[in-house]
């Protein structure tokens, strides 16, 4: 299905439906995306939808994190164990994670401030596109979801949220992560040793270099569920009057649907 054929040729686009998710245009905070940024490399591009670079610094961030044992380092520092903080660190790829970093953090804010200014040219000029696609293997389409089932589908399993809200290579990657980081820090052994009473045990299991990507993974995927619900609604909301205005709208009377 063509989103941007000849009948909708526009400058900029709302949205664009396809078989694989639903990507959108919207007004984002800057400052929430940076921070995530600050989080993880990676997951405020995500938020923006810009998915390659989202992908790219998130596998920068596994690789060089994991060359120089920066986790570990911290899991010291906040211990107040400075000495051992300093030894664990490798100094030969410590500058190669500072510029990357830092990049991170000011394109996802550059970018979103940008975007920001998109949407609302792309909302004067109502760019129209199709809310529906079908495929031999997919179908994808714009309806009404709650974001708070999409919450707590993510905090089952993080990127069952984003199934639900059929962002599926968003989804896949994701779930890939989770299994990666559950499967090397040791997740589940170390809970079935807690619940069996064995915080000794449960504690020596823990691969901490691993643990510590968890957490920013997990709350991640919950607030990525709720927020592109919650925006996903609201484009469903435009979609709707647009239509119902310009098909049903009787000559010299303003319908008026809902508040923008």
């Amino acid at each position: 299905m063509d989103n941007f054929g000849s009948e909708f040729r526009n400058r900029r686009y709302m949205a664009h439906v396809s078989l694989l998710g639903t990507t959108q245009l919207h007004k984002r905070n800057p400052i929430t995306v940076a921070c995530w940024s600050m989080a993880c490399p990676g997951f405020g591009h995500l938020l923006l939808h810009k998915y390659l670079h989202g992908y790219a610094l998130i596998l920068w961030e596994f690789f060089i994190n994991q060359k120089i044992h920066l986790n570990v380092a911290i899991v010291y520092t906040c211990n107040g164990q400075f000495r051992e903080a300093r030894e664990v660190l490798d100094p030969k790829f410590m500058l190669l994670y500072i510029p990357v970093y830092l990049f991170a953090i000011y394109d996802s804010y550059r970018t979103a401030v940008d975007m920001n200014k998109i949407y609302l040219l792309a909302q004067r000029e109502k760019g129209r596109f199709h809310a529906f696609s079908i495929g031999a293997l997919e179908i994808n389409y714009l309806d009404k979801r709650k974001p708070w089932i999409a919450v707590v589908w993510s905090m089952g399993i993080p990127s069952l949220g984003q199934l639900y809200l059929h962002r599926m290579i968003l989804a896949v990657f994701i779930f890939l992560s989770t299994i990666v980081i559950v499967w090397q820090s040791n997740l589940i052994l170390a809970i079935h040793y807690l619940i069996l009473g064995d915080v000794a045990a449960s504690s020596f299991v823990l691969d901490k270099q691993w643990l510590l990507y968890f957490p920013s993974y997990y709350f991640f995927a919950i607030y990525d569920a709720y927020t592109n619900t919650v925006e996903n609604n609201k484009l469903f909301d435009d979609v709707q009057r647009q239509y119902l205005i310009e098909n049903y709208q009787p000559v010299g009377h303003l319908i008026t649907i809902g508040d923008k």
